[in-house]
């Protein structure tokens, strides 16, 4: 959008990222953006009139979903409409999952840690120059060019279409060991992209290892997300139903403030085996992206959840299910799917 009409980038507002493999629907402003459609190969902009301030994530309350799962054998299929009471009951946990962490590339290694530690070089070549499977050709042409030509800044620049990249690249032929200052170059939106993707994965390490306190082992199976295999939980029993909806794990971050106890415990422990601390997840420089302040429920319970089996009209032979749900603002519709696929469909 910002192309097609030479808007800049901070004029327009939105409610957040959509899954790209979705079909999806949200409100858009643009600060005096033109009063007509906008029709590209991939998405349509259609123009509903004026408003007095631009939208943003804080103005979404909820998110329906319709999901449609194909192929299933009919056993699958009965076996997922027969967890829909349970699901309904227990929720499932309320885990970030693999679309927070695009950004990760091919090392697993998150860009935000040693930008957190001060190692900026690490943290630069993390965004600049590693691989990930999300590249386009293009990209993955430029990456490759300067993991090649790291450090030798002035051959990278001559071999760099223009680009992002060799503007960076370019900083770097005159300060060559300035990374602290060419990483603030970064677009600002994506650094604080790394940061939420850093801080969703400790937050989730944080639930599976409180999950792995609180729930009974017999109860849980384990479910691979991109960064690591977590526990999922079959059924809740009153008491532990009562504990994990009562207690919204905090966001973890330098500013976070925990008195004395089990939580602060927890949240020390997770963090160690990480190689962290608390007081060291802050950013130093520069100074315009911030961890997330705040909680994040740790139970996730579906409302007005639907499910329905039938004959499969692309796979004939085969079943469909077609689930309907309303999740709360920053929950993961694809984190439902995988609870009730990955018992059902483990031995087939």
């Amino acid at each position: 959008v910002a192309a097609r009409w030479n808007i800049p980038r901070h004029a327009i507002s939105y409610g957040g990222l959509k899954d790209k493999h979705a079909v999806t629907r949200q409100w858009v402003t643009i600060q005096r953006g033109p009063r007509h459609d906008l029709k590209q190969e991939h998405f349509t902009l259609a123009y509903q009139g004026q408003a007095d301030r631009a939208f943003g994530p804080h103005d979404i309350t909820a998110n329906r979903f319709h999901v449609v799962m194909r192929n299933l054998t009919e056993r699958a299929a009965d076996d997922i409409v027969a967890q829909r009471e349970m699901v309904a009951r227990d929720g499932v946990p309320n885990y970030f999952d693999d679309q927070r962490f695009g950004s990760l590339g091919a090392s697993g290694e998150f860009i935000a840690k040693p930008w957190c530690l001060g190692d900026y070089e690490r943290a630069l070549w993390l965004a600049l120059a590693e691989a990930n499977p999300h590249d386009r050709p293009g990209d993955k042409a430029e990456k490759e060019t300067i993991r090649d030509l790291w450090g030798q800044w002035i051959e990278c620049k001559a071999a760099l279409p223009k680009s992002s990249r060799r503007s960076i690249v370019t900083y770097l032929c005159d300060h060559p060991t300035r990374f602290r200052e060419a990483l603030a170059l970064m677009r600002q939106d994506m650094r604080s992209l790394w940061l939420a993707a850093f801080q969703s994965d400790l937050w989730n390490l944080i639930l599976s290892a409180w999950l792995q306190q609180h729930v009974d082992p017999s109860r849980l199976f384990s479910v691979p997300l991109a960064t690591a295999n977590v526990p999922f939980f079959s059924e809740l029993t009153d008491v532990e139903r009562t504990l994990l909806a009562g207690t919204p794990l905090p966001l973890p971050s330098a500013r976070l403030k925990l008195e004395p106890g089990p939580i602060l415990t927890l949240y020390e422990q997770v963090l160690a085996d990480e190689g962290l601390s608390l007081r060291e997840l802050r950013v130093k420089y520069p100074r315009d992206a911030f961890f997330s302040k705040g909680e994040r429920a740790a139970l996730l319970i579906p409302r007005e959840l639907r499910i329905h089996s039938g004959d499969d009209d692309l796979y004939p032979g085969r079943s469909r299910v077609t689930l309907q749900f309303v999740l709360p603002r920053g929950c993961y519709a694809t984190i439902l799917v995988k609870r009730l696929t990955s018992e059902s469909l483990a031995d087939q």
